[in-house]
């Protein structure tokens, strides 16, 4: 993996623990999950697009 795909990945981890932890303390919103996988199908995609 080359280091902006590793930073891509950090951030979507990342992402998902405070999309997580808001969701615990304030409640789930929709659209913070729906960023959260957007963000996981671009991270996946530039992954993908890096192997080939």
């Amino acid at each position: 993996m080359t280091g902006s795909v590793k930073a891509m990945a950090v951030t979507t981890l990342a992402a998902l623990v405070a999309v997580s932890a808001y969701s615990v303390a304030l409640g789930s919103n929709g659209w913070l999950w729906f960023g959260w996988v957007v963000l996981g199908l671009l991270t996946l995609g530039m992954a993908a697009a890096g192997s080939a």
